[in-house]
């Protein structure tokens, strides 16, 4: 495990459109800070399985948690979107407050690319609800190459960025309905 210790260069913008609006965001700021003396440990796991697509997503995530000064990164590569499942679980029984799960599936021509995603979708869902911490779900699942890049900065915007986003506010979220 890589710990992340300096800024990444070749900053990508936070999402363009805020997932939550700035009344919740503010409170859910305030009590990670609130609750959370020290820095709040976020896991990112990010699979190599089209490299290309994925050192977008995590250099997307990285940005975005190492603009805030209360967050400890663990950044996990592993090889396929599979993978990903198994090391979220460890990450979280390491004590991450939450994970960020980031990978590429794209179609090919038999149907490998439904059992995939499917075993990934499980795996984090079944995840999520046993250990009560969230994963926030930033794995492709594209027809093609194109609208895979569409999605790591392009015309849909960046969704290794947005995960991160999605993992703090359920982090914050949770503090908050579990005072």
């Amino acid at each position: 495990m890589a710990k992340i210790k300096k800024k990444v260069k070749n900053k990508i913008k936070s999402p363009s459109k805020p997932l939550v609006n700035k009344a919740i965001k503010k409170s859910i700021e305030k009590t990670i800070s609130d609750e959370i003396k020290s820095k709040i440990k976020i896991g990112v796991v990010v699979s190599r399985f089209n490299e290309e697509i994925t050192t977008k997503l995590e250099q997307g995530a990285i940005d975005y948690l190492t603009e805030r000064e209360d967050v400890s990164i663990e950044l996990v590569r592993v090889p396929g979107a599979v993978e990903i499942p198994l090391t979220c679980q460890w990450l979280l029984n390491q004590g991450c407050a939450g994970v960020v799960a980031l990978g590429a599936v794209i179609r090919g021509e038999t149907s490998h690319y439904d059992y995939v995603c499917l075993s990934v979708t499980q795996g984090i869902t079944e995840l999520m609800l046993k250990t009560q911490k969230p994963i926030s779900f930033g794995i492709l699942t594209t027809e093609n190459e194109e609208q895979a890049l569409d999605r790591v900065g392009g015309r849909h915007g960046h969704k290794g960025a947005e995960a991160a986003q999605v993992v703090m506010e359920m982090v914050g979220l949770g503090l908050e309905l579990n005072k």
